[in-house]
């Protein structure tokens, strides 16, 4: 009993379920490039989970005093001292040690790519985070990167797939997070967190943001198709997932409730895998 509640310790910190999202966003980048099911798809799957692991628990360990305000994040391992500071950092050090180790056994820009994720999230995003809205963006960028590196992983080197597959991402992460923050924005308020895109936080200005990122996701979504790496099926569900996307983005701006934010979170999580393996089935 002792070792499962270490182990749910340990997947908390590590954020579990977030570092399995961040690595099936990879291995779509890596299944994209043409990747074969080899010892490299390994080291991106391990390496890409603990870099993004060892993110997370950085993460926590920074922000451990500001998480016992907020109910959402109160019962974490560190503000509830079931885990020491010390033992999050070993850990946090390890993951970040063997991630690296092991996506520089790939190439060395995948190596690369995971150490600078790893810091523009830990030493630019975290402390932004109840500084300025303007971290949305920062952090856009490392969760963003995963797609590029998966494709990187298969090239080694900065294609211009590997490009379009960072920019749709990366322009994904705004109504993605967005809508996140509307959901918990009582919460981020007594973690002095204020990260939604207007200072009024859930206001007009707010949702018309959040609109307009939508919008420009559609286009976004259909790059491959535009650029001709995948075919037509890519372009016509494309563009229907994304005007469903953006339909329930214009629900949020009509009501502007916690209840469309929500219904706009959950699809943000359907949408990205659903074009990115469109991508990997419909290559031309």
């Amino acid at each position: 009993m002792k070792t499962q509640s270490k182990f749910k310790d340990f997947a908390a910190l590590a954020k579990l379920r977030l570092s399995f999202l961040v690595v099936v966003s990879a291995v779509s980048g890596f299944l994209f490039a043409d990747g074969k099911f080899d010892i490299v798809l390994v080291y991106l799957i391990l390496g890409g989970f603990l870099i993004t692991g060892s993110s997370n628990a950085f993460n926590q360990i920074i922000e451990r005093d500001i998480d016992k305000k907020m109910p959402r994040t109160a019962n974490r391992p560190l503000p509830t001292n079931r885990m020491s500071v010390t033992t999050a950092l070993l850990l946090a050090f390890g993951m970040g040690i063997v991630g690296a180790i092991l996506l520089f056994q790939i190439n060395f820009y995948s190596g690369i790519l995971g150490l600078l994720s790893l810091f523009i999230y830990v030493f630019l995003y975290t402390p932004l985070k109840r500084i300025s809205p303007w971290a949305v963006f920062v952090g856009a960028i490392p969760g963003a990167i995963p797609p590029m590196l998966g494709v990187v992983a298969v090239d080694n080197s900065f294609s211009q797939i590997a490009g379009i597959m960072f920019f749709f991402q990366f322009v994904w992460q705004f109504p993605h997070f967005w809508a996140i923050a509307w959901v918990v924005d009582e919460d981020y308020k007594k973690g002095g967190f204020s990260l939604l895109p207007s200072k009024g936080r859930k206001n007009h200005t707010s949702a018309l943001i959040i609109l307009i990122s939508s919008i420009l996701l559609v286009p976004t979504g259909v790059l491959p198709y535009i650029y001709n790496y995948t075919g037509l099926a890519s372009l016509i569900i494309g563009l229907i997932a994304g005007g469903w996307f953006l339909w329930l983005t214009i629900k949020l701006y009509i009501h502007q409730d916690d209840k469309s934010a929500k219904k706009l979170m959950f699809a943000s999580f359907i949408y990205l895998p659903i074009i990115q393996f469109l991508y990997v089935f419909n290559q031309v």
